[in-house]
């Protein structure tokens, strides 16, 4: 192999390397923005920046959750310029009749909406920690990784976020409660 060939191929095994994780990057955009086309463009701006810092990484560190750290605060400066429109979208939602049609108040779907509702009540720090570990299935250490904390700041986050979380249920959401969660 020539000296030319090579910077492109380096270039080439980095990309393929990033995108290995693109699911878990799109998830994570998703989960906090709630919007697949938004994630979806987030999602890519994560690629062209890990892409663009590829000389900033530490190749002694693991490669995901420096990309989801990338991703969440993509979505954390999406969700900060667009707080007020936000805001104002979820309080017209909230307002609107629902259509009877598609109103099903049971099974898994529509438990995982309301569970997804109920995360949205907590704080974001909240929403982010139980979204990597929980939904993402990173490890603590993984996710103090991607928020760029102290593993035993995840551990309290989490406990403070399943306390928040557990009291937003109760009060806002009781059918999620069942025999087993009592």
């Amino acid at each position: 192999m020539d000296q030319a060939s090579q910077p492109a191929d380096l270039a080439q095994t980095w990309a393929t390397q990033i995108l290995a994780h693109q699911t878990a990057i799109f998830r994570l955009a998703y989960l906090m923005v709630g919007d697949s086309m938004i994630a979806e463009d987030l999602a890519q701006e994560t690629v062209m920046r890990a892409l663009r810092m590829q000389h900033q990484f530490d190749v002694e560190r693991p490669l995901k959750p420096w990309l989801l750290q990338i991703t969440a605060n993509l979505a954390r400066n999406y969700r900060r310029s667009l707080r007020r429109y936000l805001r104002a979208l979820q309080r017209f939602a909230l307002q609107q009749p629902e259509n009877s049609e598609f109103n099903e108040t049971s099974g898994p779907a529509w438990e995982a909406t309301q569970l997804w509702h109920a995360i949205g009540r907590l704080a974001q720090r909240e929403q982010e920690v139980l979204y990597l570990r929980y939904f993402l299935e990173l490890s603590e250490q993984e996710t103090a990784q991607a928020l760029g904390i102290a593993q035993g700041t995840v551990k309290s986050r989490l406990h403070r976020a399943l306390v928040r979380l557990r009291g937003v249920v109760d009060g806002e959401f009781p059918e999620l409660r069942t025999e087993r969660c009592a």
